[in-house]
Parts: structure tokens; C-alpha cells; sequence
């Protein structure tokens, strides 16, 4: 029995033996091959697991798209009429796809009030665009910052010792210099004929200016405004270009279309401008002053100088939030003021109002005073519908989710552009009654429901959502003015 257990013994031995051999016969290489092909087959697997959990997610409804390109090839020349022709396809929710970057565009009041109101910490973000970073100081401006305690400093700040009543009450004899001196240069030109447009724009800007650093545009320094109006222009359309090197961003270092570096040409401009602006200012140190007037750019050199990490300004800050204004206060309200023109002039009868309801209230003596507004509920109409009907930010600046979220039953994927089609809700026919149609009436039948408070979610505030358009405080001031 002894024997038969020493052969076992000897047969297992000799197995052992022989699968060691065999083991030691594998080269480092075939090891290596081995366990590569392991890794790959593992990483095959939990992707197409990943793909399956992923598929049973509902993600927005949308158009085919290109293989890589996406959705690029079609969003041109209109952007704002594609997606919401698309919209009208595939519902109030939809998604594309530019390249790598994922849009959602967002058609409806109460998808857009779960994400604005409901999950706006979520979404209080930015993707910065290239364009944006060259032209907004490296993006340390307002408009394009992220949600974070810089942005909150900033917002405190400028709301606080800027746009607060007191604050844009100061600057009351500006505004009222510059609006008189339009309507006397108007008045001087009857019978001749004038470019309502550009004189719009010149007076925009000269109020703005006035506001910001207490300067105007008059006679030979007019050539300047139409300069700055080209540069505005073009730098806000440059904005709005789909860029290349935000769809690819490995195709950033080579600059394709040029608009990095023409949107850095522009701002080169507007930081040349703004220095000498605020050089001259500071050796004007308080200047003269008006009635106790204090301008914003005093206020914000005030700030600067305070020295306390918590609660000073930079100067590139200063001068990236000068830029804000300049833009927030100029092209939003002379677009505003542009389109109730061209609305009144295509309606006669709604004119004939607005100068009924003047001559009432103010008499055709008198100016008009920021204080009679008030007392002015159908020019008031006027511009709300105006504001309805082109709003100055149709799709508002685009938000960015900074975790996956569920949206409406969809799956809303980190990091896409949430874009709001404010120009679709705005003129929807299930909650306007004839929405194409320009009727200031509207908003004298039901002043509750649709009110410009920011509270509606069917009529848009511009910076309504955490979107923060610094212009927006002062141009309320200035929208009935004309």
C-alpha cells in the first residue's frame, strides 16, 4: 500500500514538474500580450455595460446628426432658426451635437423654471468661449465668469455700491444732460433728414459714457462713437460665431477661423481706450462734479484702492466690467429703443397713444422726467411688448450644468450648453393670445401674469436665472426715456 502511495507521490511530482516547465516556457512578452488582451477585453465590456446603462437613460429628443461634425454643417447662416425649427420637430427639449460640445436648447417656460430657478446652483456656470476669453480680459468679466466666490464678490459689489438706486440716482444729471441734448440736436435738424439708428446708438453711448466716467461724445469726438459702434459690432458677432477651436478644442493652438485673434484685436482696441480713460480719470482725481454726481468709474477706482482682498476690485477687473457696461448699456438699449421705433412707425394707431398718453400726463410743454414713468403705463407697454416681441438676448448666455441631471425625465449630461430659446417662448401662440401680432394692449389687461419681474418664465428679464446683465439695472432707467 506504502508502494502505491510513493507512486502517486512520484506521479504528482512529476505534474508539478511538468506544468512548472511548461509555465517557465512562457517569455515575458507572451505574459505581457496575455494580460494586455485581459485588459482590453474588460475595458470592451464595461463600455458596452456603460453604453446599456446609458441607453436607458432618456436623453432630449433631436435631428440626425453628421458622424464627428454633428449638427455643424446645418446651423448655419441662422443658429436661432434652426434650433427652433427643430424645437417645432422634436419638442419643447431638444439636443445637438457640435462636435464634441453637446447643446441642449431649452423651448419651455416650465423646463426653463426647473433649471433657472430650481437647480440654478447646478447650472449657474460657463463654458467660456475662446472668443470670449480674448475678449473679455481672460474672462474676468461678469457675463462670462463661473459661479463662485469670485463672481459673488463681483456681483456684491458692483449691485451694492453701483447699481443700487442711490448709485444710479447719483448719476441722474448725466443721463438727463445727454437725453436733452439729443432731443435739441434733433429738434435742429426738422425738415432735414437724419440716421435715426446712428443717432440712437451716438446718444447710447454718449449717456453711458457720461455714466461710467462723466465724458460725451460731441462734435469732432462724435467720429469716435461710430468706432466704437463698428468695434461693437463685430466683437458681438464674433461672439456668436460657432468657433472651431471651442468644438475641437485640440484644434485651439492653430486658430482656423481667425477669431481668437480678431476678437483679441478688438480688445486690444478697448483696453487702449478704457487705460487712457481711466489714466485720464485718475488724474482728474474726484473731478468736476454735478449736482453731487459721482460716476461709476469713481466708484470704482474707490474700490480698487480700498486695498482688502474681500472686497477690492482690480484693475483688470475694472476694466473688464467698464466693457460690461459699455455693451450692457449701449447695443442692449439701443436695440430695444430701435425696434419701438420701427414697431410705432409700422403702427400709426399705437403711436398716436403714446403721444395722446404724453400730451395727457405730461402736457407738450414739459420734458419728461425719469420720475413720470411711473405715470406712463401704455409707453411703458410699448416697451415690454417691444421686449417680447425682439428681445435683445434671444437665446440669453448659455448656462452649463456642473453634474448630470434629470431634467423633465431627461438626462442632462455635465458640462453641455443649456441654451434658452427666449424668442420661441416669448412668442408662443398656447400662452400668447395672437403672438405675432405687436400689441402693448396686452400687458394693460393682465399686468400680473406678464410682468418684467423676472418671476414669468413666459416673459424673460434679461438677467433673469443667475444670467447677470450689468447693464440691465441702468437701462431700465433709460428704456422710456425715448
Amino acid at each position: 500500500m506504502s508502494n502505491f502511495y510513493d507512486k502517486v507521490a512520484v506521479l504528482a511530482g512529476d505534474s508539478w514538474l511538468r506544468l512548472h516547465d511548461g509555465l517557465a516556457a512562457f517569455t515575458i512578452t507572451e505574459v505581457a500580450a496575455t494580460l494586455t488582451l485581459a485588459t482590453l477585453l474588460i475595458i470592451y465590456f464595461s463600455r458596452l455595460v456603460k453604453k446599456h446603462i446609458i441607453k436607458t437613460k432618456l436623453s432630449p429628443p433631436g435631428p440626425v446628426g453628421l458622424p464627428i461634425l454633428g449638427h455643424l454643417l446645418f446651423i448655419k447662416p441662422d443658429f436661432l432658426q434652426y434650433v427652433t425649427k427643430q424645437s417645432q420637430i422634436h419638442g419643447r427639449i431638444i439636443k445637438l451635437h457640435l462636435g464634441r460640445k453637446v447643446y441642449i436648447i431649452i423651448s419651455s417656460p416650465s423646463i426653463a423654471k426647473q433649471i433657472l430657478k430650481d437647480h440654478d446652483a447646478i447650472y449657474a456656470n460657463r463654458d467660456i468661449p475662446m472668443a470670449a476669453i480674448k475678449g473679455t480680459f481672460g474672462g474676468l468679466d461678469i457675463v462670462w465668469r463661473s459661479n463662485g466666490p469670485e463672481l459673488q464678490k463681483l456681483r456684491k459689489l458692483v449691485v451694492r455700491e453701483i447699481m443700487s438706486n442711490n448709485g444710479l440716482d447719483a448719476c441722474y444729471e448725466f443721463r438727463r444732460r445727454e437725453i436733452r441734448q439729443m432731443v435739441k440736436n434733433i429738434h435742429g435738424k426738422i425738415g432735414s433728414p437724419i440716421n435715426l439708428s446712428e443717432q440712437i446708438f451716438l446718444t447710447m453711448l454718449s449717456v453711458t459714457m457720461s455714466m461710467l466716467w462723466g465724458g460725451s461724445l460731441n462734435g469732432e469726438v462724435a467720429k469716435l462713437g461710430l468706432e466704437i459702434k463698428d468695434r461693437l459690432e463685430e466683437f458681438m458677432k464674433l461672439m456668436g460665431e460657432p468657433n472651431l477651436s471651442d468644438i475641437f478644442p485640440m484644434l485651439r493652438p492653430f486658430n482656423l477661423q481667425g477669431i481668437e485673434s480678431k476678437a483679441k484685436k478688438h480688445v486690444s482696441w478697448f483696453y487702449g481706450f478704457l487705460e487712457s480713460v481711466i489714466k485720464q480719470r485718475m488724474k482728474l482725481g474726484e473731478g468736476p462734479k454735478m449736482a453731487d454726481s459721482k460716476d461709476f468709474l469713481q466708484q470704482l477706482l474707490e474700490l480698487n484702492q480700498r486695498g482688502d482682498a474681500k472686497t477690492s476690485l482690480s484693475m483688470m477687473e475694472i476694466k473688464a466690467v467698464l466693457l460690461d457696461m459699455v455693451i450692457g448699456g449701449t447695443d442692449t438699449t439701443f436695440a430695444t429703443i430701435e425696434w419701438a421705433m420701427t414697431e410705432l412707425l409700422r403702427h400709426p394707431n399705437k403711436l398716436r397713444k403714446v403721444i395722446e398718453e404724453l400730451d395727457a400726463i405730461i402736457g407738450d410743454q414739459n420734458v419728461v422726467k425719469e420720475s413720470n414713468i411711473s405715470r406712463l403705463p401704455y409707453l411703458t407697454a410699448v416697451v415690454k411688448e417691444t421686449l417680447r416681441i425682439h428681445p435683445p438676448a434671444p437665446l440669453l448666455v448659455p448656462h452649463m450644468p456642473n453634474e448630470t441631471t434629470v431634467i423633465a425625465g431627461y438626462t442632462i449630461p455635465k458640462n453641455s450648453w443649456i441654451f434658452f430659446n427666449v424668442w420661441a417662448i416669448q412668442r408662443d401662440a398656447e400662452f400668447w393670445e395672437d403672438p405675432l401680432r405687436f400689441e402693448p394692449e396686452r400687458f394693460l389687461k393682465d399686468t400680473e401674469k406678464r410682468n418684467y419681474t423676472g418671476n414669468s418664465f413666459h416673459f424673460f428679464r434679461l438677467d433673469q436665472g443667475g444670467g447677470f446683465v450689468l447693464g440691465f439695472h441702468w437701462w431700465r432707467k433709460l428704456q422710456c426715456r425715448f
